[in-house]
């Protein structure tokens, strides 16, 4: 359906655009605002890739402050980089115990943690204490984020690379989109 209008030119049509799909307005959109504010592509794109790399550390509980803490030091946009990092909690949740024993391995508890079990915890907590639990937690959590450091460095790499031209892209397609609906409407003849 089509918006009808009339002025001194005569009687002229616009076309409805067509409905907004849930990925549009929930993540195209947010990001095309962000454009709009003044992020340029590369910062834009150097903020989905650290939250995306940060979106997946084995850091349970700390990635919020992690991301404000990187985006305020590089002066990216905040908001964005907690969208991209959240949107990708499951990701994290699937990763973190793979990343907790194959973390585990490299420092040498390996076997200990593999086929560490709820009913294992608590049987360690009443024998051990909780200092042996923290101590192979803690051993396998610094393995997992060594783990995350090396896989995240290329990883951020080729985001950026990858992200910046279509940004740039993206938003030349937007200004055009924007001037092509800023034009004085076509009469109807």
């Amino acid at each position: 359906m089509s918006s009808t209008s009339i002025s001194a030119a005569g009687v002229q049509a616009r076309p409805e655009p067509p409905p907004r799909t849930w990925v549009q307005r929930r993540l195209f959109d947010p990001f095309m605002s962000l454009l709009k504010a003044g992020l340029s592509p590369g910062s834009l794109a150097l903020t989905v890739a650290l939250g995306v790399a940060l979106g997946v550390a084995p850091t349970v509980g700390l990635t919020t402050i992690i991301c404000t803490a990187v985006a305020l030091r590089l002066r990216l946009n905040v908001a964005a980089m907690q969208l991209v990092c959240h949107l990708l909690s499951p990701v994290q949740l699937l990763l973190l115990l793979p990343l907790l024993r194959w973390g585990a391995t490299i420092l040498g508890q390996g076997e200990r943690v593999a086929t560490l079990t709820l009913t294992q915890i608590r049987h360690m907590v009443s024998t051990e204490g909780w200092g042996s639990v923290a101590q192979l937690l803690w051993r396998a959590e610094v393995g997992a984020l060594l783990l995350w450091a090396v896989a995240a460095v290329p990883t951020v790499a080729a985001l950026y690379v990858g992200l910046r031209p279509l940004f740039s892209k993206i938003v030349r397609r937007h200004e055009a989109t924007e001037a092509v609906a800023a034009a004085p409407p076509v009469p109807i003849k």
